[in-house]
Order: C-alpha cells, then sequence, then structure tokens
C-alpha cells in the first residue's frame, strides 16, 4: 500500500552559491527565492493497481517518486508505504560500476534483504530476462544504457516486490525488451504487486495502468481513468494557443486547438445512411464530419481515429493519407468530409476521436472521445479487427 497526503516540496534557489552563506549570516535579507516541486499531492494506492505518472518534463514526476522512495524528504506532507519497495529511478542509480553484473545483482538483492541463497535461486530467472549474455561477468561501466536497463529491472522485478517504482526506465529498452516488461508488469499485477510508475510512452500508460495522475507545475492536473488523463495531456501538449470556450452540442472528453476552424457536427452513419450508435461486424459505415473555417487557410487535414473504450488506438486515416487534398479555404466557408469503411471491428465498445488540423500537424480543433459507438455481431474473437479467416482442414 501507498498513501501520498498533502506533499509538497520547496526548494530554495540562489542565484550565486555565496549568497547561501551570505543569507545565514545575522540581519541578513532573503537572498532565495522560493520553487515549489511539488504542492498538495494526494493519492493512495491499494495491492495490485498500477498507477501511471505522465506530465512535461519538470513537472515534479521524478521528485514525486524518490519522496516515495524515501531517497528524498517533503517539506510538508507524509508518505506511508506498506511492503517491500524495489525503484529503478534514473539510469545508473544502484549498480556499481566496478562490480560484474553478476556481483551487482547480489549487492541489490541483499540491499532489499534477500538472502545469498534467495538471490542465487532468483540468478537464472534474471539472467534469462535481461539476455546480456557473456556480459554477466563483466564490470557494468561497460555496458550500453540499453544493457544496463535490462539488468537493472531484471534485477528489481526478480527480488519479489510488492511494490514497484519505475522512472522512465524503459526508454532505452528496444521493441523486444519493452514488450516483455510489458508482459511482466501483467503478470505482477495479478500477482498483486503495487505498481507505480513515469512514462512519456501514453500507450504504455493506457496499457498497464489502472489509473493515471497528469502532473503539472508540480500539481494534480487530472486524475482517474488513463484514457481521459491522456487525452487531457496530449490537449495540453498541442494546444499553443487556445481561444476562450465555444458553446457547442458536441461533447468530447477533451477538446483543444487554435480555433482556426471548428467541428460543428460529427455523426456516424450505418449501412442504410441513417445514425447509428450500434454498427454490425462488416457493415460500411460513414463517419461525417462538417467543420467551419473561422480564417483563411491552406492544404489543411481533417482526420478521425477509433479507439477502444479503454483507449486503445484501432484505426487512425486523414484526407492526407487518403490523398483527398482540401486546398484553400477561406473564412466562414463550411466543408463536409465524409469517410466510409467496413466496419471489420470484432464485437465491443468503440470510440471516435475527430480533428481539423494544420498541414504541420498542429490542431484547430480536436475532439476525444466525441462519438461512442457498439459493434455487434456473433462469435467471441480475441483483440479488435475481424480478418474473416477461413480454414481448411486436411486429415492425412
Amino acid at each position: 500500500m501507498v498513501l501520498v497526503q498533502s506533499v509538497s516540496k520547496l526548494y530554495r534557489l540562489y542565484k550565486r552559491p555565496a549568497d547561501r552563506i551570505r543569507e545565514s549570516l545575522p540581519f541578513s535579507p532573503p537572498l532565495h527565492s522560493d520553487f515549489w516541486a511539488l504542492r498538495d499531492i494526494s493519492f493512495g494506492l491499494d495491492r495490485g493497481e498500477s498507477l501511471g505518472l505522465v506530465g512535461p518534463n519538470g513537472c515534479g514526476k521524478s521528485t514525486l517518486l524518490q519522496i516515495v522512495c524515501g531517497i528524498l524528504q517533503p517539506t510538508t506532507g507524509r508518505v506511508v508505504v506498506q511492503g517491500r519497495v524495489a525503484a529503478l529511478l534514473e539510469l545508473g542509480a544502484g549498480f556499481n560500476p566496478e562490480f560484474t553484473g553478476r556481483e551487482n545483482v547480489f549487492l541489490n538483492g541483499e540491499i532489499m534483504g534477500l538472502s545469498r541463497r534467495e538471490i542465487a535461486r532468483s540468478l537464472p530467472s534474471i539472467e534469462g530476462f535481461a539476455e546480456i549474455g557473456a556480459f554477466m561477468e563483466r564490470p557494468v561501466k561497460e555496458y550500453s544504457s540499453g544493457m544496463y536497463v535490462r539488468l537493472a529491472f531484471a534485477a528489481a522485478i526478480h527480488v519479489e516486490p510488492e511494490i514497484l517504482i519505475v522512472d522512465e526506465a524503459l526508454a532505452v529498452g528496444d521493441a523486444i525488451f519493452a514488450n516483455r516488461c510489458i508482459r511482466k508488469f501483467e503478470e505482477l499485477k495479478r500477482n498483486g504487486v503495487t505498481v507505480l510508475f513515469v512514462s512519456h510512452d501514453l500507450g504504455l500508460v493506457k496499457q498497464i495502468s489502472n489509473r493515471a495522475i497528469l502532473l503539472l507545475n508540480g500539481r494534480i492536473e487530472a486524475e482517474g481513468d488513463p484514457s481521459h488523463v491522456m487525452n487531457k495531456y496530449i490537449g495540453l501538449v498541442l494546444a499553443k494557443q487556445r481561444e476562450p470556450s465555444r458553446s457547442s452540442a458536441l461533447e468530447a472528453s477533451n477538446r483543444h486547438g487554435d480555433g482556426t476552424s471548428e467541428i460543428l457536427s460529427v455523426q456516424l452513419l450505418g449501412a442504410q445512411g441513417n445514425s447509428a450508435s450500434s454498427i454490425a461486424s462488416g457493415e460500411e459505415v460513414t463517419v461525417s464530419v462538417r467543420c467551419r473555417f473561422h480564417r483563411n487557410v491552406t492544404d489543411p487535414m481533417v482526420g478521425i481515429l477509433i479507439r477502444t473504450r479503454t483507449g486503445l488506438d484501432v484505426y487512425g486515416t486523414n484526407t492526407r493519407i487518403e490523398n483527398q487534398h482540401l486546398g484553400s479555404l477561406a473564412a466562414g466557408e463550411d466543408a463536409i468530409i465524409n469517410f466510409r469503411f467496413g466496419c471489420w471491428l470484432v464485437p465491443r465498445e468503440y470510440t471516435l476521436t475527430v480533428a481539423t488540423q494544420h498541414a504541420d500537424g498542429s490542431s484547430h480543433d480536436w475532439l476525444d472521445d466525441v462519438v461512442a459507438f457498439e459493434v455487434v455481431g456473433p462469435g467471441a474473437r480475441a483483440g479488435v479487427a475481424d480478418l474473416r479467416a477461413t480454414l481448411e482442414v486436411k486429415r492425412t
């Protein structure tokens, strides 16, 4: 269990190192400025929960993890942690560069309270997960960053932690290793391990988190369902210029853009041209997007994105990908773009996101999850796409 209650972290910033000494002298005026890295952070994590922390660089994510691990002390508030904690924070922390990989595994395990016998029993699994071969017998100072993080992650997850804390450690791993780590995260969750991690990979956060928190300027900007939090984060990143919110009948989980154009309506139409919220698997559908341009613009894009209810991207396209260039549009002009396709998705719930964009990809108007719909049909196929397999059986 992890409980964070009203945690704040204050740093005093000095223009010159000598100012710290001068300020300590009697009758000296303050020579520092206050910087709050974290302000009033509160959340709880139960056994088996997975919480992803996202946010721009400098928002306080790593500081928060270090406070939870006990490396830093909060200025105000408190943190309660119950259970064995395995932490993988910054690359290079925790290993002695002069020791071999094998020696560092034993050192790490002993720090975590394991006996050498227990570590020796886990060593084959650690070596198999890390897959660094003969480099296990070489000093880790000779490792590449990828090799280092492989071994560090393998060592952290094989000490039987009750709480795993990871700070962007998988960013230097290759795709095969990342997939292996994701499967391991899922296994740890099934075994009741609590996971708290920082990542800039929004797809990873959606995939393995039960909840997510968006930090901005040291405060919690959004918390809850990972898909909703990711949409909020994407909106903050992409919205370079914000206009006052426009009244609209459209309801989206998140909306952002610079207002060059405005999406007036989005319709999901079935094969008969009727508005539909339920689609048969394989049915031809049309997504009709009506937008109005408030400024003159050349070669804008209109796009759609289908996601599962858990936020997994399923299919997306836009006018440029489909080689349908819109040319020049004048302020006050409307455009209707119809996307037609066979809806060969497996039965489940989906959402539709739509956007109008500049030629460089920045948003005019972006609406996340503006339409929810369900695909129905017989069978219970796995995944999201129905590839309409045919079978041939031969007996010999």
